[in-house]
């Protein structure tokens, strides 16, 4: 079940758990996602741990730390030692240069609290005073130095990923990933070229957000009211999607979400995370949040089962209209 990290060799579950939920409430994510205490990231961690996943992907930019001190705290509470799981973070280009990445590596392992960076990913490819081929030299200095293991990206474009390979290549380092948003109703990467690419260059794509935001667990569709209690940027960027006219769009796709996952005695949304990691073959990886200990539980049981070539179609087929 296991599947390599781009030509890393470093091994991970089809699904790991995302972490901005533990971002605490001083910063922006706030606006975005629930935060959470450390008790219940603890319990959501620990549910993850027990359903399998095996990785934990957190960034600088949530809470200028505060999610990777809460997930190693977890971590350490669940018993886990530095080294039996990979952990993953971002380094935040905004309004800086690529000499911040190697000055800020401390503060990563130092709120990791002796958890490796077992992947270490930029995480946009705009906003930073320095050109992607600085930023990448940088992390291939620290992966070099032994500070971290392998060096990935986020939202970076096909042409960008491109780059970002041939930059690393030339230091004799493999691109390991891209982190982009990948669900059912948004398949850019299969019209973009960053799937073709990624496929070309051996480079795992790490779906954030497979459920869209909640769109694809049916609630809803299932009670539209709930829309208006959804975070402020949840319901500004979703705005069209959760619409009276954007959810009768997509209600056919719940429909079929909920037919398969009653054959399979699953849920909606494990149907939908089960699209994601086995559409695109060992190429994509996905990285639902949980806020709860149940809902961290079922995105890991979404690995229990596989859907079929034809329920992938009509799914396919579906999501597109």
């Amino acid at each position: 079940m296991l599947r390599t990290l781009g030509k890393t060799g470093i091994e991970i579950t089809p699904i790991g758990l995302g972490c901005m939920q533990f971002a605490g409430t001083a910063n922006v994510t706030r606006w975005m996602v629930r935060p959470i205490g450390q008790d219940t990231a603890t319990s959501v961690v620990r549910a993850a741990l027990d359903g399998g996943v095996n990785w934990f992907d957190t960034a600088e930019m949530y809470g200028n730390g505060h999610s990777e001190r809460m997930l190693a705290t977890a971590l350490k509470s669940c018993g886990i030692t530095p080294g039996e799981v990979t952990v993953a973070t971002k380094w935040a280009p905004l309004g800086r240069t690529a000499a911040s990445i190697t000055r800020t590596i401390g503060d990563r392992l130092r709120h990791l609290g002796g958890f490796p960076v077992d992947l270490h990913q930029i995480h946009m490819p705009t906003g930073s005073l320095s050109s992607i081929p600085a930023q990448l030299k940088a992390m291939a200095g620290l992966l070099k130095a032994g500070r971290i293991r392998s060096v990935g990206v986020s939202n970076f474009s096909a042409r960008q990923l491109e780059l970002a390979h041939r930059v690393l290549a030339a230091e004799g380092i493999t691109l390991a990933s891209n982190q982009v948003r990948i669900n059912l109703v948004h398949r850019n990467v299969e019209r973009d070229g960053v799937l073709d690419t990624a496929r070309r260059l051996g480079v795992t794509l790490i779906a954030y957000s497979p459920l869209e935001g909640g769109l694809l667990t049916g609630r809803f569709h299932d009670d539209p009211a709930l829309a208006r209690s959804a975070p402020v940027m949840r319901r500004f960027f979703g705005r069209r999607e959760l619409s009276a006219q954007g959810l009768a769009r997509t209600r056919p796709l719940i429909d079929e979400l909920r037919a398969i996952g009653q054959a399979y005695g699953v849920t909606i949304s494990q149907v939908a995370i089960n699209w994601v990691i086995n559409r695109y073959g060992d190429t994509v990886v996905a990285i639902p949040g949980a806020s709860k200990p149940r809902q961290a539980a079922e995105a890991a049981a979404a690995m229990d089962f596989r859907l079929t070539e034809s329920e992938i179609g009509r799914l396919n087929e579906l999501s597109l209209t």
